[in-house]
C-alpha cells in the first residue's frame, strides 16, 4: 500500500543559511503520527535574518519528536537552544564529533547576541545550551536506527566538516536523504563524501549549484603564491575564516607548505579563542579524517608550527595592529560579518601594501561580499574604510561541492531517484542545479520556496 511522507522547507530554501526542515508522516486512521525536524540553524547575512530568526517556529515545537542534526556549524545548530527554549521535548541525534563540537559554536553564538548592539533581544542564553544538549544522543557514522511509526535513520559521511552526515530516512521501502552540506572531497583532512545508489527522494544542498572550484593543486598553489607576494611587498595577509573547519584546513596546509620550505618563515597569529577550541577537538584524531592524515597525526601535530602564535585576549588582538609586518592574521569570521577579523580589516584595507584573502563563502549583505564585489570604499563600524589592499579569493578551499561534484553525487543513484529538492543555495545557484540536474540526468528536480510543502508517495 502507499504511503505518503510530508516535507516542509521551513528554513534553507532560496537562501544559504537558517537550515530547518520537517519531515512528518501522514498517517492512515489510528496510525502514530511522527515529526522529525532536520537542522535548526540561525540565518546569516542581515539585519533581516537576524529578526527572522527570533520569529516563532512555523510549526508547533512541543509535537516534534526528533531533531537530527548535519552538523555544529551554527546556520544548522544555531536555533537549537531556541527550539528547545520554546517548548521542543524530543530527541535530538546528531555524530558524537558534532555533538561535542555543538555547544562551543552555540556559546560563541550567544557572546555575539549579547554584544549585538541592537534593541533586539538575545535568542537564547546558556541554560538554554545546557537543557538542549541534555536531550542530545549520539548517532555515529554508518549507524541505522529504528524511530516510532516504522521509520529508520541512517547516518552517512557528508565529507563537510568533522562530524558532518546525511541522514536517510527508510519507509515503507523507498528512501529520502537529507544531505546538510556536502564536502568537497577530496577534502585535506576528512573522508570523502558516502555514495549514495539506492535514495528515490533528495533534499540537497546547492551553494555552489552554478560554479567550480580550483583543484587540489591549483588551490595549494594560489595559496602559496599570495602568501609569497604578501611577504614581499612586506605587508600584512588577513585571512577571515570559519573557525570550524576551514581553520584547521588552513593551518594544515601551511604546516606542510612550510615544511616543504615553500613559504617564508614570518609571524602567523591565529585570532580567534573559537578557532583554538575548536582545533584542541580536531587535535583528538577522529576517525572522521581520511587515512592520509590519520597517518600524518601519528607523528606531527598537524594544525601547529613554530611560528604560529594563538591569541585568546582581545588585549593581545589589539595589540596586532602595532606588531611589525610581514605577517599573516587568520581571524574570524569567515564572511566579515563579526569578530576579530572586522577590526583587523578596519586597519589594514586602506593600505595598498597589503592583502586580504577570502577562501570561504561569503553571504549576500555581508561585508565580505561586499569586499569580493570589488566595491572600493565599505563602511565598517559606522565608518567609511577604503579597500586598496589586494583582494584574493580562492574558492578551493570550499568545504562545500561545486557544480560539477554536485552533479557527479546525484548521478550515483539516478536510477532510483524519483525527484531531487535543491536547498541551501542562493536562488540563481538552486534553479541552475536544479535545471542542470533535469537536461543532464533526466531526473525530476526543482527547487523549493521558504515555507512550502510537499507530499511524496512511499
Amino acid at each position: 500500500m502507499i504511503k505518503k511522507l510530508k516535507v516542509t522547507f521551513c528554513g534553507g530554501a532560496t537562501t544559504v543559511t537558517g537550515a530547518n526542515f520537517l519531515l512528518e508522516t501522514v498517517p492512515e486512521s489510528g496510525e502514530q503520527q511522527v515529526k522529525i525536524l532536520i537542522d535548526c540553524g540561525l540565518e546569516q547575512g542581515s539585519r533581516e535574518a537576524e529578526t527572522n530568526n527570533r520569529k516563532p517556529f512555523p510549526y508547533d515545537v512541543a509535537k516534534i519528536d526528533y531533531l537530527f542534526v548535519t552538523h555544529a556549524h551554527v546556520d544548522h545548530v544555531g536555533r537549537i537552544p531556541k527550539l528547545v527554549k520554546d517548548g521542543f521535548k524530543g530527541k535530538i541525534f546528531s555524530t558524537p564529533e558534532t555533538r561535542k563540537l555543538a555547544p562551543i559554536m552555540l556559546e560563541d553564538s550567544m557572546k555575539v547576541f549579547s554584544m549585538d548592539q541592537s534593541e533586539l533581544p538575545p535568542l537564547y542564553n546558556e541554560e538554554d545550551i545546557v537543557n538542549a544538549m541534555k536531550l542530545w544522543h549520539d548517532i555515529p557514522y554508518d549507524t541505522c536506527t529504528e524511530l516510532a511509526g516504522r521509520l529508520e535513520v541512517c547516518a552517512k559521511d557528508a565529507g563537510h566538516i568533522l562530524g558532518s552526515v546525511m541522514y536517510e530516512f527508510a519507509y515503507n521501502g523507498k528512501k529520502i536523504v537529507f544531505t546538510g552540506d556536502l564536502g568537497n572531497s577530496p577534502t585535506p583532512l576528512l573522508r570523502d563524501t558516502a555514495v549514495l545508489t539506492d535514495t528515490n527522494y533528495l533534499v540537497m544542498e546547492s551553494v555552489y549549484g552554478d560554479r567550480n572550484h580550483e583543484s587540489k593543486e591549483e588551490r595549494r598553489g594560489k595559496l602559496e603564491n599570495v602568501i609569497e607576494e604578501a611577504y614581499k611587498r612586506k605587508g600584512t595577509l588577513v585571512i577571515p575564516c570559519f573557525s570550524l573547519e576551514k581553520t584547521q584546513v588552513l593551518l594544515h596546509e601551511m604546516n606542510k607548505l612550510l615544511s616543504e620550505g615553500r613559504i617564508p618563515e614570518e609571524p602567523v597569529y591565529l585570532d580567534s579563542p573559537l578557532a583554538i577550541k575548536v582545533t584542541a577537538i580536531y587535535q583528538d584524531k577522529s576517525r572522521g579524517f581520511n587515512e592520509e592524515v590519520k597517518a600524518e597525526m601519528q607523528h606531527d601535530d598537524i594544525f601547529n608550527f613554530p611560528n604560529l602564535k594563538k591569541i585568546n585576549s582581545a588585549e593581545e588582538s589589539k595589540a596586532l595592529l602595532d606588531s611589525p609586518s610581514p605577517k599573516i592574521i587568520i581571524a574570524g569570521s569567515g564572511m566579515s560579518s563579526g569578530g576579530r577579523v572586522v577590526h583587523h580589516e578596519q586597519h589594514y584595507l586602506p593600505d595598498e601594501r597589503n592583502t586580504l584573502l577570502l577562501i570561504g563563502y561569503q553571504a549576500l549583505g555581508t561585508l565580505g561580499r561586499h569586499i569580493q564585489n570589488g566595491e572600493k570604499h565599505v563602511r565598517i563600524y559606522g565608518h567609511d574604510v577604503p579597500v586598496r589592499a589586494k583582494i584574493e579569493t580562492i574558492f578551493g578551499y570550499s568545504s562545500h561541492k561545486d557544480s560539477d561534484g554536485l552533479l557527479e553525487f546525484v548521478s550515483n543513484t539516478r536510477d532510483t531517484l524519483i525527484k531531487v529538492f535543491t536547498v541551501m543555495g542562493e536562488p540563481k545557484a538552486a534553479m541552475y542545479l536544479a535545471q542542470k540536474i533535469q537536461d543532464t540526468l533526466a531526473v525530476e528536480a526543482e527547487h523549493p520556496h521558504q515555507g512550502e510543502s510537499v507530499i511524496l508517495d512511499f
